[in-house]
């Protein structure tokens, strides 16, 4: 079969249509975002892109709301126990004690963000939001082929679970101004190769645009 034969959505607009989309929220949590948090606090990162990009994603998730475009939320837990020996290294090597997202605590809560009832939430241990969850499985139900996503951090956790999706055939996009770094080369560098290899790159505006209000 040639890839004429596909019958593939060859633009940008055909891949936003509502009715193929599912809006992906990565990590907007305290630990992450919020100035005392983990990223903050322990690893001494600039946490300004989550006030930043809080506002946007509010926005993207009124407008997928009212398009019916369903929205999944990805939700870290990296307490010590749980988390696998190639992160822990990492931590063990720094002489870090703290402990990022573990839930019960207030780095674990939403910021700036909230979650509907029935909206499902996706909680992972490791920078994927395929490994070792039910990712796959909510994808399924939903029935959409196209993901777009913000959150933080871009380079590290967004861009882990996106070269995921499009490895297992998800149309990808990722919303410039609604992702969002501690390190603002790390973030460019991550939207240049999406935009080369990975999907494609749109900011907030177009994809609002693309999302009328359902009738």
């Amino acid at each position: 079969m040639s890839l004429a034969d596909r019958k593939l959505p060859l633009t940008p607009a055909e891949r936003l249509q509502p009715q193929n989309c599912a809006l992906m929220v990565v990590d907007m949590q305290n630990d992450f975002c919020a100035p005392g948090g983990f990223i903050d606090k322990t690893m001494g990162k600039d946490v300004s892109a989550g006030a930043e990009i809080a506002p946007r994603i509010n926005a993207l998730l009124d407008r997928a709301r009212a398009a019916g475009v369903p929205v999944v939320w990805l939700r870290a837990d990296y307490s010590h126990d749980i988390i696998p020996d190639s992160m822990a290294v990492k931590l063990a090597a720094r002489g870090i004690q703290a402990e990022c997202c573990k839930p019960g605590t207030w780095g674990h809560e939403w910021y700036g963000v909230q979650p509907l009832d029935g909206e499902p939430v996706v909680t992972k241990h490791s920078y994927s939001g395929f490994t070792g969850t039910d990712m796959q499985d909510v994808l399924k139900k939903l029935g959409r082929k196209t993901i777009v996503f913000t959150g933080v951090q871009t380079q590290v956790c967004v861009e882990s679970t996106l070269r995921d999706a499009h490895a297992h055939g998800y149309y990808c996009v990722a919303v410039q101004d609604a992702v969002g770094s501690h390190t603002p080369a790390l973030h460019q560098a991550t939207l240049d190769n999406v935009k080369f290899l990975f999907g494609d790159v749109a900011p907030a505006s177009d994809v609002l645009a693309a999302w009328p209000a359902a009738r």
